[in-house]
């Protein structure tokens, strides 16, 4: 990988102000941190950290401050602040303040002042009675960036998942695989791959749909009729990909290293072996967006909100990741330029 520094500090979104976001952000904070900013309330992170014994600083932050060693930092929008509830129940006005987190830290990375954007979880049923009608994260981002072009990555130190269709119910699965659909996420994950990445020469699989891939024709005919055109115009395009692979043999493949990424046709195909291996540590990256953004790959966690035992393994790995990719793109374009 490619290794850097970035100039701008990454905005980290406070997430839901009832689930785990604020206990997440406070363990990210245990590390000193140079270059990151929370999004949010700072009454709510204070409230959590009081209820926690955690003896941290909160400082209200500016888009014109530095960021002072040993504090937390935090910026809330104007009007963006949140009465704190009960752990666990979230209603329409933290719907409201995560909606409008989300907005402002995307502009935020659009005028330069940060130089990506991580975000700690929301709850889609919240956030829509906020008034924000998305089905998640993934789906708001790209239209306040004004793109179709886009798609979701999970990403782990030993497997890497696309997917071609997102939030779809399953039996609205196949209807929605056409051979331009599953070109263009193979296309688009090679190209986040290669520059968000950094990988030179990204080696991609593509998972069937059916059972056995099909088993020529046996168990269905989606693979002969969109994935192996698609495949086949990929590799026509230069591309190193592979498939259609048997489902249930792909994800062993890919971890044992003969690929970088795995192209996965429906949500649950690709996240439940990604979070069998990487439920603590992985992350969620937005690519094909105009703007840096990675996510925890995990929920709210109600259940355990307030209680002091969240992990932040996945946040740290999601800042970590943001990075990396700042700095990947940052020398793509000074290349760019040369």
């Amino acid at each position: 990988m490619k290794t850097a520094g970035i100039l701008q500090p990454l905005g980290v979104t406070m997430g839901c102000p009832v689930g785990v976001g604020p206990e997440l952000l406070l363990r990210l904070f245990n590390r000193p941190q140079a270059d990151l900013v929370v999004v949010g309330d700072p009454t709510v992170l204070t409230r959590c950290a009081d209820h926690l014994g955690d003896a941290v600083t909160v400082v209200d932050w500016q888009p014109d401050q530095d960021i002072v060693a040993g504090t937390i930092p935090v910026y809330c929008p104007p009007g963006a602040g949140c009465r704190f509830s009960e752990w666990g129940q979230p209603n329409s006005v933290t719907g409201k303040a995560m909606g409008r987190w989300i907005e402002e830290t995307v502009a935020l990375v659009q005028s330069g002042v940060f130089s990506g954007m991580v975000t700690c979880p929301i709850t889609k049923t919240a956030l829509q009675s906020g008034g924000y009608n998305f089905p998640g994260h993934t789906e708001m981002l790209a239209e306040l960036c004004q793109t179709k072009e886009y798609g979701m990555m999970m990403a782990g130190s030993s497997l890497r998942v696309t997917l071609v269709t997102i939030h779809t119910p399953l039996s609205a699965v196949a209807p929605a695989l056409t051979i331009d659909t599953v070109f263009a996420m193979i296309t688009r994950t090679h190209q986040a791959l290669a520059v968000d990445f950094g990988f030179n020469s990204p080696r991609l699989a593509v998972a069937g749909l059916n059972p056995h891939a099909g088993e020529g024709g046996m168990f269905g005919d989606e693979e002969s009729l969109v994935i192996e055109p698609a495949v086949r115009l990929a590799r026509e395009a230069g591309m190193d990909v592979t498939g259609p692979f048997p489902p249930d043999t792909v994800f062993n493949k890919a971890v044992r290293g003969d690929f970088d990424g795995v192209v996965c046709m429906y949500h649950d195909q690709g996240l439940i072996p990604f979070k069998l291996l990487h439920f603590s540590d992985g992350v969620n990256v937005t690519f094909g967006l105009p703007i840096v953004r990675t996510s925890v790959d995990h929920g709210t966690a109600y259940d355990i909100a307030g209680q002091g035992i969240a992990d932040p393994a996945s946040l740290l790995a999601a800042c970590d990741l943001a990075r990396t990719i700042v700095i990947n793109r940052n020398l793509v374009k000074g290349e760019s330029n040369v």
